[in-house]
């Protein structure tokens, strides 16, 4: 499985971005997803998950209520809908597959190369 993470950019505080996560050489349609960021001198930590039949979905408190996670309706493409941003979300984002429902990087199986987002104050 090779993913591959997309969208990312140069954005203002308060603005949106939309972040796509693609699929190939095998399907995930029955892996759990999720989307981690790493900032600079800091660990790896979990923003959002989404079941393997997109019905379930699970938030980090940080951007609870200002992103959305969802999946396509093949389910091999997955995006992180980022309303709202503030300077404190800057990161790389990763996206990951999981044969396993979890928020820690130790459960993902398939990591994607990332992409940057950067947010000015």
């Amino acid at each position: 499985v090779q993913l591959q993470a997309f969208g990312g950019g140069l954005v203002q505080a308060g603005g949106s971005l939309r972040l796509s996560c693609a699929a190939s050489g095998r399907t995930v349609s029955r892996y759990a997803m999720g989307w981690f960021r790493q900032a600079p001198g800091k660990e790896r930590e979990f923003v959002a998950a989404i079941s393997s039949s997109g019905g379930n979905t699970n938030y980090a408190d940080s951007v609870k209520g200002r992103f959305t996670i969802s999946r396509g309706d093949d389910r091999n493409l997955m995006y992180l809908q980022m309303d709202n941003l503030r300077p404190e979300d800057t990161a790389v984002y990763y996206c990951a597959a999981s044969r396993l429902w979890s928020r820690s990087t130790d459960r993902y199986d398939y990591w994607g190369q990332g992409t940057e987002v950067t947010v000015s104050s």
